[in-house]
């Protein structure tokens, strides 16, 4: 069989590929060789090469993420801060059978309580599942105490935690004030599930594990939790799914997914077998998941689902400008660089961003350096105090520090405490003003700053311009959130069996190796699914 080459009706040999949901057989008739949906009958003169088994996009990945989610793809769209990931984007997607995360991250409290309300209105009074993304303040907790208390009051029943490097009490109390005695033998039912997003071994070490019992003994304390839901912290793990972040836009440590992720499973699996807990945590991918075969590849190294991130942000749905996202829509592979990170400024962590179309990072960066090399406003040398009135922050530096603190002694009154104390730390806090300015202004489309416009965003999108250039996606009026998950994931499977059928040594013409995107708008076919069904339809 090795060896056998599909030469004939390229366009035949494409559609029998394409249909996804029957069987693919390589068969020499006379010494043609093509592909057919039916099995050769005995006698019939037809040899059989090759066989690729039918491959539906709704049977990639793990099928127990799909059911304790109760959703039908093993896909879900991660979260992107300050509400890029809004309520209409996670809403189509919840109701196509794909779990989403809604962007909390830098939101004010009210704007959260309100968008997770009306969530709970559209989608969580139907059963459809959604997430809301969690992230780790450690510079502001009680945000993220009022996120955890907003998701607990509005029966928000997935988070997304990201940024975390040491679990929280709120993080934990969100966790074990789901738990609920389940039948004997399968361990706690689960209603608060935690989907986990890191990009270190030893930080998803934490989530692998069972909740601090410190943590969990002061929340019964408190009086926060039940005594019962401590007793059974000690049997889950802290997090339901954990999602291996590699080269993706805003923060990201940038590193090899196929390095990773096997270092991560290999430690579930060590893990799993000291635990009593019946289910192990599924591990899934994200970072540079912008074509199906970037789908597949992840799938293929041991992902239980993947993640996808800056392509979404492209998406009619998006909570950002359409100005970012004609910029988006034109961004290349090696169009992304790292600049200074708004929330760890003083740190100098870094964030992944669009550098085509925008001074940003180069303005950022400079801020930086001016940080790091002065102890404050008043230090930095008058041409650069020019430079930085007249070209970054285009106002005196006083104006900046009157708007700065306005804002402080309303959400941070401490930190304003501490910048009139030390001038460093106030120099940091209007250097910083820039920094969420700029995310602000793209976000809303400010015209008079598009140059200083912050975009995060990683490689995925580049590859992803280039894979629907030429097709109805290239148009970003035309890249609604469900279509470029359903083209995805039949892509995904389209190159699945291309896989299994180059795996037999059959050689096919490069023109069926490829799955087509339409060229006039359009989308895939659609399974029709009774989603509030499936999502009671969840694994203890």
């Amino acid at each position: 069989m090795t060896g056998a080459a599909v030469r004939h009706d390229p366009d035949g040999v494409y559609e029998v590929l394409a249909d996804l949901d029957r069987p693919c057989y390589i068969v020499n008739r006379g010494g043609r060789v093509g592909t057919t949906h039916h099995a050769p009958a005995p006698g019939s003169g037809v040899t059989l090469l090759a066989y690729a088994a039918p491959q539906p996009p709704d049977g990639l990945g793990s099928a127990a993420f799909r059911r304790h989610h109760g959703i039908r793809y093993a896909y879900m769209a991660g979260a992107m801060a300050g509400g890029i990931s809004s309520t209409g984007l996670v809403t189509a997607l919840a109701r196509a059978g794909y779990l989403a995360s809604f962007g909390a991250a830098g939101l004010p409290p009210a704007r959260i309580d309100e968008a997770l309300g009306e969530l709970e209105r559209t989608l969580g009074a139907a059963g459809v599942p959604y997430a809301c993304n969690l992230i780790h303040s450690p510079m502001a907790p009680a945000q993220e105490r009022q996120c955890v208390e907003a998701c607990l009051r509005h029966k928000v029943r997935c988070v997304e935690a990201s940024a975390f490097v040491q679990l929280t009490p709120d993080l934990v109390r969100y966790r074990v004030a789901g738990l609920r005695p389940g039948p004997p033998g399968a361990g706690p039912r689960i209603e608060n599930r935690v989907v986990a997003k890191v990009s270190r071994t030893e930080t998803a070490e934490l989530f692998l594990r069972p909740a601090p019992e410190a943590l969990v003994a002061d929340l019964v304390a408190r009086g926060l939790v039940t005594a019962v839901q401590g007793e059974l912290a000690r049997t889950v793990p802290m997090a339901d799914d954990i999602t291996l972040e590699a080269d993706s836009g805003g923060h990201t440590d940038r590193r090899p997914l196929a390095v990773l992720l096997p270092a991560v499973i290999k430690l579930r699996d060590r893990l799993a077998r000291k635990s009593p807990h019946p289910m192990p945590a599924r591990i899934g991918a994200a970072g540079g998941i912008g074509t199906p075969e970037a789908v597949i590849a992840a799938l293929t190294l041991g992902a239980s689902y993947v993640v996808t991130g800056s392509i979404n942000q492209s998406a009619v749905e998006a909570g950002t400008s359409s100005g970012v996202k004609e910029l988006l829509a034109e961004a290349g592979l090696a169009d992304c660089t790292m600049a200074p990170a708004a929330d760890l400024f003083e740190q100098g962590v870094t964030v992944q961003v669009l550098g085509r179309g925008s001074l940003f990072a180069g303005h950022a960066a400079r801020l930086y350096r001016l940080y790091r090399d002065h102890d404050s406003l008043e230090a930095l040398p008058p041409e650069e105090r020019r430079m930085l009135e007249t070209r970054i922050l285009r106002r005196p530096m006083e104006t900046v520090w009157k708007d700065t603190a306005q804002h402080l002694s309303h959400h941070h009154p401490d930190w304003l405490q501490r910048a009139k104390r030390d001038p460093k730390h106030r120099m940091a806090m209007v250097f910083r003003w820039y920094l969420a300015m700029a995310s602000r202004w793209a976000t809303t489309g400010e015209h008079d700053r598009r140059n200083d416009w912050q975009i995060w965003c990683g490689p995925a999108m580049g590859a992803f311009n280039t894979w629907t250039a030429g097709s109805t996606l290239a148009d970003p009026t035309q890249r609604h959130v469900t279509t470029i998950a359903d083209h995805l994931q039949r892509g995904a499977a389209f190159h699945a069996r291309i896989t299994q059928l180059r795996l037999a040594g059959v050689r096919l013409p490069a023109s069926c190796t490829h799955y087509r995107l339409p060229l006039t708008d359009s989308a895939p076919p659609r399974l029709a699914v009774d989603l509030p069904q499936m999502a009671t339809a969840r694994l203890p």
